[in-house]
């Protein structure tokens, strides 16, 4: 069986049962989607890519503690994302970063575009996003930019599910309440 036909959770039994050169495959399936989800926290392209670099690495060490029966995402999103908390408390940065497309997703998603002129909405989604709390901003940037499910939000950031759900639900109102501000 190829690799690229592997679950995530097989791939790693297999990796785990010393056959370590597979976990380049790991690489190739998470370094882009990671560096996606990274870039809402961490502006500076050098910085994301050490960043990333270390969960890599804290996956390679930890890949024995995994739980087969877990969703091998969530737990590699956690990674990412303590990382990236980690990262802007050291550098006491915050900074949101989106492409083109993400700022589409969220004028879709949020249903904000009949309240707000759309280059104005391009121009202040970034803002948007940073003024509300890290634990409003982290779910609503899982749900609609990484499209990971409640349950999974939930593994990623150690929260019930059902809070999972008050915290974007609320996350929108804030972002909402501002636009009406603006």
């Amino acid at each position: 069986m190829k690799p690229i036909d592997l679950s995530d959770e097989q791939l790693v039994e297999i990796i785990r049962e010393n056959d370590q050169e597979l976990y380049s495959e790991i690489i190739k399936r998470y370094n882009q989607k990671l560096s996606h989800y990274l870039r809402k926290f961490i502006y500076d392209q050098d910085e994301l890519e050490d960043v990333l670099q270390v969960v890599f690495i804290k996956v390679y060490k930890n890949l024995y503690g995994f739980n087969i029966n877990k969703k091998f995402s969530s737990w590699i999103y956690k990674i990412a994302h303590n990382e990236a908390i980690n990262h802007l408390k050291k550098h006491s940065k915050e900074r949101i970063s989106l492409d083109e497309i993400e700022y589409k997703i969220i004028d879709e998603k949020i249903d904000i575009s009949g309240q707000v002129d759309k280059k104005l909405l391009k121009e202040n989604v970034e803002k948007l996003l940073k003024n509300i709390k890290t634990k409003y901003r982290e779910p609503l940037i899982l749900f609609y930019f990484e499209q990971k499910s409640y349950e999974e939000i939930s593994d990623i950031l150690r929260i019930p599910t059902s809070t999972v759900g008050t915290l974007i639900s609320r996350g929108k109102k804030m972002i909402k309440q501002q636009i009406k501000e603006e």
